[in-house]
């Protein structure tokens, strides 16, 4: 059975250095998806980007908080389903095409009481929601899992080699990363990781372990066309 891997940039939209990272990493790497943040404030720069690379596979990346800029009541459930409607509308507007996935800026769509309210308002667009598809995902590639204490091995070159070999299943498979260059329009924790992440997805040491190891990359507009071989993303 095939080992299909997607892998996919979130954060995509929200600053300039993030969304040269991110198209670096597609063009002269591994990455074959990305998230779109239509709140980011290099939105419309994203959706140029995505219009220009027809072969990358752009997603919904929801967003109500931004890097500690909002606030935003999860819940309300009315005004996370308004805000759904108002983002959807704003991706179809900028990119031109409905999102090819969803998901959402730290996983928020994931607690609890939202969960059912995102199956909800996925289900008509026939696409995968993140962690609820047929697509196991993997996100052990970050160099942050303490607040503020960097650790880089966590996305250096060895690392991901030994997660490709020991995490990438039969079947589909996300990895979740977060390239991106330092830039003057976005303020985070997670600046210099990013660029890490850049060096470590487009280094060729990993394009030859993906080979070795018989994976196949693949975007999520490809989790449409092709048998799911797995149900794994649903744990």
């Amino acid at each position: 059975m095939p080992k299909y891997l997607i892998v996919n940039a979130d954060d995509f939209g929200a600053s300039s250095g993030v969304n040269r990272g991110i198209l670096e990493c597609h063009t002269g790497g591994l990455l074959t998806s990305a998230s779109l943040m239509v709140t980011g404030r290099a939105a419309a720069d994203a959706a140029a980007i995505a219009r220009d690379h027809p072969a990358l596979s752009v997603g919904l990346h929801w967003d109500v908080w931004g890097e500690d800029e909002r606030t935003f009541d999860i819940s309300n459930l009315d005004g996370v389903r308004d805000e759904f409607a108002l983002q959807l509308d704003r991706f179809i507007a900028m990119v031109g095409r409905m999102p090819t996935h969803v998901d959402s800026h730290r996983h928020v769509h994931r607690a609890p009481h939202l969960r059912p309210v995102f199956r909800e308002l996925v289900a008509p667009l026939g696409v995968p929601l993140r962690r609820d598809s047929a697509a196991r995902f993997i996100g052990s590639f970050y160099a942050q899992w303490e607040w503020m204490a960097t650790n880089l091995e966590y996305v250096g070159v060895p690392f991901l080699q030994r997660l490709l070999q020991d995490e990438v299943r039969e079947g589909w498979n996300e990895l979740a990363c977060h390239p991106g260059y330092v830039s003057p329009d976005f303020r985070s924790v997670y600046l210099a990781e990013r660029e890490a992440e850049v060096k470590t997805l487009t280094d060729p040491r990993i394009r030859q372990t993906i080979d070795e190891l018989g994976i196949q990359l693949a975007s999520f507009a490809e989790l449409a066309t092709r048998p799911p071989h797995s149900a794994g993303g649903r744990l």
